[in-house]
């Protein structure tokens, strides 16, 4: 049973995850309950073109109007980043730090599974994970969508629901790198977490100041939210995402490999 920490992970998290999922479907129906009324609103154009326009680039307010862009207002520019991305820290934070904490890391470790398998099917669980709530938040969206005609199309929807999918994913596996090498997971939390936050700090710093814009994108949230994400399509910036997490689980595993397990 312990050769397929894989499965383990998971089943480990199914209540977890049966609470975020619930979470995500609320939150969205709760905010595409409020879209008629907004649709209804007089003058909403002028009261939009009030904000600054580095304001309205940045939470995507020129297109409030629309179902898409009250979305990607309300939704898609902070709130579901945050959520997916607070899932990825806590559980990749858990995943072999937390292990360790509560003493039975070294028990997994004299099975036959070994220290890299251990890692590798880890971050293949977080992954899966994460892709679950993607899953709920695509249905919730679409079904939200036909129900308070806000016209959102389901290929936007995919790209929009991949972005969040993947923010959360890369900072889940910097968390459980960060816990692999470590062996805390309260070093795992505080570092990802003060990464993601420096990442939003130049996502948005690079919409008000021009010697910062060649920086902008670096980080993560641009590469995520630019152009929508609700509307983005697929960008080639996806890929970046992946790619970075992948990389820090990969530069780990070696020392993961050699580290000497703590025993509490």
């Amino acid at each position: 049973m312990l050769r397929n920490m894989f499965l383990k992970s998971l089943r480990d998290q199914r209540r977890a995850l049966l609470g975020w999922s619930t979470g995500i479907l609320l939150l969205v129906v709760l905010e595409a309950a409020l879209w008629p009324s907004i649709r209804q609103m007089p003058a909403l154009d002028e009261l939009l073109a009030g904000y600054p326009e580095a304001m309205r680039k940045l939470f995507k307010l020129e297109d409030f109007a629309s179902g898409t862009g009250f979305m990607n207002a309300e939704l898609f520019s902070a709130l579901l980043p945050i959520l997916f991305i607070t899932f990825g820290i806590g559980r990749g934070a858990r995943a072999i730090a937390g292990e360790e904490e509560a003493g039975t890391l070294e028990v997994l470790l004299v099975t036959r599974v070994s220290a890299v398998r251990l890692v590798l099917q880890q971050a293949a669980a977080l992954a899966v994970a994460t892709s679950v709530l993607g899953i709920v938040l695509y249905g919730s969206v679409l079904g939200s969508s036909a129900v308070f005609g806000m016209g959102i199309g389901a290929g936007d929807l995919a790209g929009a629901t991949l972005a969040m999918v993947l923010l959360g994913t890369e900072f889940g596996w910097f968390a459980l790198a960060l816990g692999a090498a470590t062996g805390r997971r309260a070093v795992a939390i505080s570092t990802a977490a003060t990464a993601a936050v420096a990442a939003y700090v130049l996502y948005v710093a690079g919409e008000f100041v021009v010697a910062v814009q060649p920086w902008q994108p670096v980080s993560p949230f641009h590469q995520a939210l630019d152009g929508g994400p609700l509307g983005a399509g697929l960008p080639s910036a996806y890929a970046w995402m992946a790619l970075a997490g992948a990389v820090v689980v990969a530069a780990v595993l070696p020392l993961f490999d050699r580290r000497d397990i703590a025993i509490r």
